[in-house]
């Protein structure tokens, strides 16, 4: 089976190794990079801090696809000159037209890291921990004219930890995206699928976050919320603790929510510890967070400085 492979990242790289596990014969990879990225830039960063995948796309001694677009009519010929059974995306940002990826005698798939039909759009490991959810997980999908929403064909769940940020979230995802891509793959060779239509009660889309999320505002946001978000960030954004003019980068696995109530106003700071460079600080429940190794983002200042100063409220 001959397959071309589009993507970005930690998903590309488990597409690619999911496509070897199965015996595929990749003709081609397609780096979301080159459509925004000039060709001197990436030769340039792929030879002095090569990304993994980059590292594994030339051990493996696959073919690189360079376009500025999936849309390219160039790319488009090239799909058809290389008689491509399969195309399978994964972190794509391009909405990517029906001209294109009707061309496979196959199918062109999607690999999405949620359970679909929920969490369509960008970043679905984000929005899974910020709405709070125990099960995210990965789906194969028949790519049609709309994101995200084309015929099912293999879905598998990853469990959310407690302790799990974005990046362990998507670490877990790639992982399983690899298996469902070698099954699936095998499973073409050896018998006929049934996609399955989505369902569309409980369909869910969420657009990409302003940016406004990483500061940090304990007057309004519960201790739920407040974990949630340093949790659901990383390693996207960095989380700030706002004081006076100074702001102060949040460690997402050194900070622990304390379960008593507490009777001082929300943003209240009601410890500070110079060794460990910790606050606790009071969230709008009344619950308090205890963060440690807390960092100051201008460099001129030291943490040391501002956990010494009298107590105040955020």
């Amino acid at each position: 089976m001959r397959v071309v492979i589009l993507g970005k990242g930690l998903m590309l790289a488990n597409i690619i190794l999911g496509a070897m596990d199965a015996g595929a014969e990749i003709v081609g990879v397609f780096r979301y990079e080159s459509t925004c990225n000039s060709r001197i830039r990436m030769v340039f960063e792929d030879f002095f801090k090569p990304a993994p995948e980059v590292t594994l796309i030339k051990s493996l001694n696959l073919r690189q696809i360079r376009f500025k677009s999936a849309n390219d009519p160039l790319f488009r010929k090239l799909l058809v000159s290389l008689n491509v059974d399969l195309v399978i995306v994964g972190t794509w940002r391009e909405r990517i037209s029906k001209q294109t990826f009707v061309i496979p005698t196959i199918a062109t798939v999607n690999v999405h890291p949620s359970l679909l039909p929920k969490y369509r759009g960008p970043n679905p490991y984000l929005q899974a921990i910020l709405q709070g959810e125990k099960y995210s997980g990965v789906t194969l999908h028949l790519m049609n004219e709309s994101y995200d929403c084309g015929a099912i064909l293999k879905q598998e769940k990853v469990e959310i930890l407690d302790s799990d940020t974005s990046k362990e979230l998507r670490e877990k995802s790639v992982r399983v995206a690899r298996n469902l891509v070698c099954e699936f793959l095998q499973d073409l060779n050896n018998r006929i699928l049934t996609p399955v239509a989505q369902d569309e009660r409980y369909a869910s889309y969420y657009p990409n976050i302003s940016g406004d999320e990483k500061m940090l505002d304990f007057n309004f946001q519960t201790s739920t919320e407040i974990a949630r978000t340093i949790r659901a960030l990383h390693p996207f954004l960095p989380t700030y603790i706002t004081y006076e003019d100074k702001f102060f980068v949040v460690n997402p696995y050194s900070f622990t929510v304390l379960q008593e109530d507490r009777e001082e106003k929300s943003g209240s700071i009601i410890a500070k510890n110079v060794e460990n460079s910790s606050l606790t600080i009071v969230c709008a429940d009344k619950k308090a967070i205890r963060f440690c190794g807390l960092k100051l983002y201008n460099a001129e200042l030291k943490t040391k400085n501002f956990i010494e100063e009298k107590v105040q409220t955020v």
